[in-house]
């Protein structure tokens, strides 16, 4: 499968690119940045210490026209460019760029009812056994338990709360009947007044090179119960986001997530 990496100067497009040259089945066709980026006209593997044979290019069309798949953990502005071109072509997306706003998905949304695409804001394996692991907590303990999600990244991720710490919400909202658009805290600075039991509260940290870590506590009368999952580094979301392109082979539409890719929903 033929698959053509976004961002690829990045911190994930160089640890995609890495997995996509040590995978047995997938084959880098491309790798694309911004035309500023000092990458472009380098081989895509000189990162790893790999000859790639494939040099980084500032023609997104092109990249996207040569695969089967592109993988984009970019900005949400230049994702939704990359997914006009994909949809144009065919080609399938694997989507791990978070920060998109309501309207934002829904164009994606609209889009895979044209090409088959996976989006999540996490593609780490471990997060998304999380998600089904705060499911289940949510439901098992109930109401009476308060919701707080604490989340930790590096000083240079600029989105917050994290997309996976979002979804960890929208998971223990859904299973405990609650909104998010009414329900969600985030943060607390001075007379806040007294806890609303409703309340699903976000919590963000941001310093130095911490890859991702996010916990929920679920917070009773004299016990506590905590699900936390650290990522130590990124090639777990790299690995997850190829497991997901090798799922799309074969779709031609449909909009899916990691629970789809693992088999949990």
């Amino acid at each position: 499968m033929k698959i053509a990496i976004a961002g690829a100067a990045g911190r994930m497009g160089r640890a995609l690119i890495e997995g996509v040259l040590r995978h047995d089945v997938l084959k880098l066709a491309a790798a694309f940045d911004v035309a500023a980026s000092g990458a472009v006209g380098k081989d895509a593997g000189e990162w790893t210490g790999v000859q790639s044979g494939v040099s980084i290019s500032a023609d997104a069309a092109a990249a996207i026209a040569a695969s089967e798949c592109l993988i984009d953990f970019t900005r949400p502005e230049a994702t939704l460019a990359h997914l006009d071109l994909a949809v144009a072509r065919g080609t399938r997306m694997v989507i791990g760029t978070t920060g998109f706003t309501a309207e934002q998905k829904q164009r994606i949304s609209d889009a895979a009812k044209r090409i088959a695409i996976v989006m999540a804001p996490n593609f780490a394996i471990g997060v998304n056994v999380t998600f089904k692991l705060a499911e289940i907590a949510a439901k098992s303990l109930g109401p009476e338990f308060d919701v707080e999600i604490i989340e930790a990244h590096h000083k240079h991720k600029v989105d917050a709360p994290s997309g996976t710490a979002l979804k960890l919400g929208e998971v223990v909202a859904g299973a405990l009947n609650r909104d998010l658009r009414t329900d969600a805290v985030y943060g607390r600075e001075g007379i806040t007044g007294e806890r609303n039991a409703k309340s699903i509260a976000f919590h963000s940290i941001r310093g130095g090179d911490i890859v991702g870590e996010h916990t929920v506590i679920f917070a009773g009368e004299g016990e506590r119960v905590e699900v936390t999952v650290r990522s130590q580094s990124r090639m777990t979301y790299a690995s997850g986001a190829l497991r997901a392109a090798l799922f799309l082979k074969g779709k031609s539409s449909g909009l899916y997530d990691m629970q789809d890719v693992l088999g949990l929903n």
